[in-house]
């Protein structure tokens, strides 16, 4: 499937990334995952993937980086009239109580999943992630069932199709 969604995962720790992008792989047909090791890197990203007519589904970011924090990165892309549609994550295991009330509050944080998270944690969180982003904001959902909720999608069609009636 050629697709035109894309998911960022911004870590600056190499072992950590390379985890979420394995995490993540079941998901290539469907969308194209991209990768930085910090904020600035994401940016330079997510302007090229924008050019190329890209749209961001959802952001993975984790907090203590250098530069911009993840919390701040996500205030900031919460902002973006391009961005804010999209779902944003906290993956972390060092944001203080202040750090994600802010994430919660100012960036609309829709998931906070801790370090180190169990083995399929991840892919369950983002499995969810999505298929509410696509139910909200793509008109051809029967083209994610097979990879995401196929039950909400399912659901998500025939309220569509009643409303139409």
């Amino acid at each position: 499937m050629n697709t035109n969604l894309f998911i960022m995962c911004v870590e600056d720790e190499g072992e950590v990334l390379e985890t979420v992008l394995r995490d993540l792989q079941m998901y290539e047909d469907h969308f194209r995952i991209e990768a930085a090791q910090s904020v600035d890197e994401a940016r330079q990203v997510i302007e090229v993937l924008l050019k190329d007519g890209l749209r961001p589904a959802l952001f993975i970011c984790d907090h203590k980086m250098p530069g911009t924090s993840g919390v701040d990165y996500l205030v900031e892309l919460s902002t973006s009239p391009q961005m804010s549609k999209a779902k944003r994550m906290l993956l972390t295991g060092q944001a203080g109580h202040q750090d994600t009330i802010k994430a919660v509050n100012q960036a609309g944080l829709d998931y906070y999943l801790a370090k180190p998270w169990k083995p399929g944690d991840l892919q369950d969180v983002v499995n969810n992630l999505l298929t509410e982003f696509v139910i909200h904001n793509e008109e051809n959902l029967l083209a994610y069932m097979a990879i995401l909720d196929g039950e909400k999608i399912s659901d998500a069609m025939r309220n569509r199709s009643l409303s139409d009636t």
